[in-house]
């Protein structure tokens, strides 16, 4: 079954408000077929509100008018994220939305529904307590690259962004696949200088630490350590891809999968997540909004839509080789952005088969 995503690009032919993005995205809105679903509903809007100096999140006018369409449509939304204490500065707040903008874990992350999942390390998915206890969820996300699964969008929306710390603790920690032996290093630091990605350090207490949300698996500190005491056991971004997977799912089981609305934004898309607080260059030209009821078609066709051979070099760092094969952002991170979808595919959430409607 071919899944219909609806698609509101950036071109236009002439100076007209009408053709512009917010005013296609407006339109997009009502053919969602949202009206019936929300009506007399409480729904919260799940985005990153982003932190620190970032500045490429969805513009606020967008999150407004998605509320405005909402409440128009006889709902009650809510905006949340993890944490929305950089909300206020980025324009996401509760007097210009008109609606309130809540943290989802409640204040002190321990407003959450637990749920029991068993892969390798990865335990505990505490479903946060404002999208389960919410009637519908729009999951609005911003797509990017991210260092830790080459990509971020709906899933990783999610994933990261509907439970507790501990559970994102426990994602994480399915990253490795570099395996330090205390006993033949030497402390040379020949590892550290040999990483191009500000991936690895040594810790006061001379413990090796790979901060593998930079870490790309390019072995330079494997191939440079005298000693062997750095060595590749395996690249197990695939495990945190899956772990990403597995919570979305249990998520989405928790809430009812017929409950959830997904919108995906490729505008000012970057190399690094939002969670950095932190924005660089634009890795391609805006493209626009894409949105549809399954997740993993939607997902598919916002990575069909970013090409490499649109990149705009200043949105890498400089001297970053950029000639290896797969998507842009597997070329840029070293990790394939479709395990995600296969294993969302997997676990039953949607299918990457998609036919795209366009919104004039």
């Amino acid at each position: 079954m071919t899944n219909s995503v609806l698609f509101a690009g950036v071109g236009y032919d002439k100076y007209d408000a009408g053709q512009t993005l917010p005013a296609r995205f407006r339109r997009m809105i009502d053919r969602m077929g949202l009206a019936e679903k929300v009506k007399d509903k409480n729904v919260a809007v799940k985005m990153h509100v982003g932190v620190g100096l970032g500045i490429t999140t969805i513009h606020p006018l967008y999150v407004k008018t998605l509320v405005d369409k909402l409440k128009e449509y006889g709902a009650k939304p809510f905006v949340t994220d993890v944490t929305v204490a950089g909300a206020r500065v980025r324009g996401y707040t509760a007097e210009y939305l008109d609606c309130p903008v809540v943290d989802v874990c409640g204040l002190f992350d321990k407003y959450f529904y637990p749920v029991d999942v068993d892969f390798k390390t990865f335990k505990n998915v505490d479903v946060a307590g404002h999208i389960k206890d919410a009637d519908f969820m729009v999951d609005l996300s911003h797509v990017k690259g991210h260092g830790a699964c080459g990509y971020g969008g709906a899933c990783k929306n999610i994933a990261m962004g509907c439970v507790t710390g501990r559970t994102r603790t426990q994602i994480h920690h399915l990253e490795g696949g570099i395996v330090w032996n205390e006993d033949l290093c030497t402390h040379c630091e020949q590892c550290i200088k040999g990483c191009n990605h500000n991936a690895n350090s040594f810790t006061k207490e001379g413990k090796y630490d790979i901060f593998f949300h930079n870490c790309t698996f390019c072995q330079h500190c494997v191939k440079v350590c005298p000693t062997g005491a750095v060595v590749m056991d395996d690249s197990r971004y695939e495990d945190f891809q899956t772990g990403m997977a597995l919570c979305t799912k249990t998520v989405l089981d928790a809430i009812g999968p017929e409950n959830v609305y997904y919108i995906n934004f490729l505008t000012d898309i970057t190399a690094l997540c939002d969670c950095w607080g932190l924005s660089t260059p634009s890795l391609v030209p805006d493209i626009g909004v894409m949105s549809s009821r399954d997740m993993v078609a939607l997902e598919r066709a916002c990575l069909d839509a970013i090409k490499t051979e649109n990149l705009i070099m200043a949105g890498v760092p400089a001297g970053a080789d950029m000639s290896g094969q797969g998507h842009l952002f597997e070329r840029l991170h070293g990790k394939d952005p479709f395990v995600q979808l296969r294993k969302l595919a997997e676990y039953g959430v949607g299918s990457e088969e998609y036919g795209i409607e366009e919104v004039e």
